[in-house]
């Protein structure tokens, strides 16, 4: 017996609307984004702002929902064996890339396989497929070798590193290589000859794109309808400058405004300001486990235990507590799996001459730590300065690189050691979103060089993400999600600095963007 989930379309026409005359700005959607686009491969790396414009020229079979859930997208309709191990899955008519091609399921295949040997959640879904096939160009169907709960959840990721459908023949370039076409078939088409490093990024209305016709559009699902031809992205990364620019009506959207400039934001004429997810955003500090001294378990649980959560929040998000949160453990704050097994860790007394002498009885022989800090994103850089400010009170050597984020995002793939281009320290933000669970916190797989940024090597929290996978409650997934907390404190794969909540700004001529997802459908001109 199998369940059948078909989605049937509304019988709505396709043929497009007559529109009337307007000036070509008033069909241009004008954004600040967080920083430069220097990565456009969304399997290379995890950074959001690749995550951004892969939403944009790429589509996904599984599109996340407001509630978590994920709906079909470029799925029709799908169905599934009792026992959980024959997943079969039917693509909607019509769908095309750029090149004109249409979508098939061998692409769907490639492009899983791809993704799925770089992304955390994705490793365990390959770890468990026997293998994928496709009938016929709009089917492809996978048998898994034993059952895996989370599969929509995998198909439709949507914290980095999401999965995008590519064409076949890129899908099948190496993970670790970038791939040097952008694409898709998603709702926009990459402009890459307008594009300018460090100024601008340009996207057009893919015309050929046909949206879902059933459902509400909410966050990457249901109908990802687009009301503007082209959408600029200009990066400033002034914060007074980009202020200045939507306030004057330069700009539509501005994607991070820091939260010292809200107040000022609020008060001008025609620009709303917003909290941009209501999941906020948690910081984490990542150790280079590859070289020393944070090769060593030891060195890195006293720096977690020397850290201040208050200190590192303050400085990305201001004095005023309601806009962080400074006891925060491994899960995000609210979610179902966060729990205070072990907080002491982070919360207790702390003792910086204490801390002084146990890193010297760790194994700390006086390197020094080549800590990556970004320029240009000013929540990032308070973090990075209270991080170099600790190390340097600690007796450590720090030789600070400040780069703009881009540049430090190319670097951190460096496995090279610290003096030959390589780094030991850099700390980042993630979406609570990614928070949630084992399944989607990419930067908690501890399997060595396959696993992110920093490559720790801790089976025992391997395994317990293994234990959570298979956990068939939610009892016993607190349970897994408690000992993996009180591993991660142990074993201090990675520093969590906390979490603080940010606002975004958009112009009053605009309808509300999609700010949790930070997606360009869906939002019109009024």
């Amino acid at each position: 017996m199998r369940r059948r989930h078909v989605f049937a379309l509304a019988g709505t026409s396709l043929l497009a609307r007559p529109a009337f005359a307007q000036p070509a700005s008033a069909r241009t959607l004008r954004y600040v984004p967080q920083t430069d686009l220097t990565v456009l491969d969304p399997v290379f790396t995890t950074a959001y702002i690749t995550r951004h414009h892969s939403l944009m020229i790429y589509d996904q079979l599984f599109g996340l929902d407001s509630n978590l859930r994920p709906q079909p997208q470029m799925v029709e309709g799908y169905e599934s064996s009792t026992d959980g191990l024959t997943w079969s899955f039917r693509l909607r008519e019509g769908l095309k890339f750029h090149d004109g091609e249409p979508v098939r399921g061998k692409d769907c295949i490639a492009s899983i396989r791809r993704w799925g040997q770089r992304d955390s959640l994705g490793q365990v879904l390959l770890s468990r497929v026997a293998d994928m096939t496709s009938p016929d160009d709009r089917s492809f169907t996978i048998r898994l070798s034993r059952p895996f709960g989370p599969i929509l959840d995998a198909l439709g990721k949507i914290g980095p590193s999401a999965l995008f459908i590519m064409p076949e023949r890129i899908a099948a370039t190496d993970p670790n290589t970038q791939i040097r076409e952008t694409i898709g078939s998603g709702p926009f088409r990459f402009v890459a000859n307008e594009r300018i490093v460090g100024s601008r990024v340009v996207y057009e209305r893919n015309p050929d794109y046909r949206p879902r016709e059933d459902g509400t559009t909410s966050w990457a699902a249901g109908p990802k309808r687009v009301h503007f031809d082209r959408v600029e992205w200009t990066v400033m990364p002034d914060p007074g400058t980009a202020a200045a620019a939507i306030r004057n009506n330069e700009i539509d959207w501005w994607e991070n405004p820091p939260n010292d400039l809200a107040p000022v934001l609020r008060r001008a004429r025609d620009v709303n300001v917003r909290r941009a997810s209501p999941l906020g955003t948690f910081g984490t500090g990542i150790f280079n486990c590859l070289h020393p001294p944070f090769d060593k378990p030891a060195v890195r649980r006293v720096i977690l235990n020397a850290m201040s959560q208050e200190d590192f929040m303050t400085a990305a998000a201001g004095a005023d507590p309601s806009l962080w949160n400074a006891k925060t453990g491994v899960f995000t704050p609210g979610s179902p799996l966060a729990s205070d097994t072990g907080m002491e860790a982070i919360t207790g007394p702390r003792d910086i001459e204490r801390s002084k002498r146990e890193l010297r009885e760790a194994g700390y022989a006086g390197e020094t730590i080549v800590m990556l800090a970004p320029s240009d994103q000013q929540a990032l850089m308070g973090i990075a300065e209270v991080g170099r400010d600790l190390f340097i009170r600690l007796g450590m050597e720090v030789d600070y690189r400040i780069s703009d984020w881009g540049t430090l995002v190319q670097r951190r793939a460096s496995r090279e050691p610290p003096d030959k281009g390589g780094w030991n320290f850099f700390h980042t933000t993630w979406n609570g979103l990614d928070g949630i669970n084992p399944g989607v916190m990419t930067f908690l797989r501890a399997n060595g060089t396959q696993a992110w940024f920093g490559w720790p090597t801790v089976p025992k929290l391997d395994a317990l993400r293994q234990q959570w996978f298979d956990a068939p409650d939610l009892a016993s997934q607190r349970a897994a999600a408690a000992e993996i907390q009180s591993t991660v404190f142990q074993e201090a794969p990675y520093l969590p600095s906390g979490q603080y909540f940010s606002n975004t700004a958009y112009r009053s001529s605009i309808t509300q963007p999609i700010s949790e997802i930070f997606a360009f459908w869906d939002v019109k001109r009024v």
